[in-house]
């Protein structure tokens, strides 16, 4: 990331950071799956309120890629193709081990899904992932991602 870290950071979180006409969001956790789902928090809480909204059911899927960032591309992708495709919005996530093989990297992800049609809008709805600076490591202090979503 950046290098600009919240003054007292908890081990895990997520925050918006500036960025001209598109979401940032950066988030932060002891692990790799944990930091996908903060992201992810981070992403729907940005334009959805979901306190209100009547839960439709669970839906799994495996995200596939080549790499931890496209890994954490590809999880977004899911919840911007199910919001679109189906109306629906993760009020809950939980992912799997992040497993790679023969250079590829899978995680398996459930999602609790919520009737998007049911939540309140707080803000711009997101449209695309940027492929542009988009992260996902490991540091000392655990691991770290950002992406920029277009809205």
């Amino acid at each position: 990331m950046d290098g600009r870290e919240p003054a007292a950071r908890s081990d895990r979180g997520h925050r918006s950071v500036p960025h001209t006409a598109d979401l940032r969001v950066e988030a932060w956790a002891p692990t790799a799956e944990g930091c996908i789902g903060e992201l992810v928090h981070a992403v729907v809480g940005s334009f959805a309120d979901l306190s209100g909204a009547r839960i439709v059911g669970e839906r799994a899927c495996t995200v596939l890629a080549v790499s931890d960032p496209d890994l954490l591309a590809g999880v977004l992708e899911e919840v911007i193709y199910r919001m679109d495709a189906e109306g629906e919005l993760p009020a809950a996530v939980a992912l799997g081990p992040v497993r790679g093989l023969d250079g590829a990297r899978s995680v398996e992800v459930r999602f609790r899904m919520a009737d998007t049609a049911t939540a309140a809008l707080v803000g711009a709805v997101p449209k695309a992932v940027s492929l542009h600076g988009l992260e996902l490591g490991e540091g000392p202090g655990g691991w770290t991602c950002a992406a920029t979503v277009d809205v």
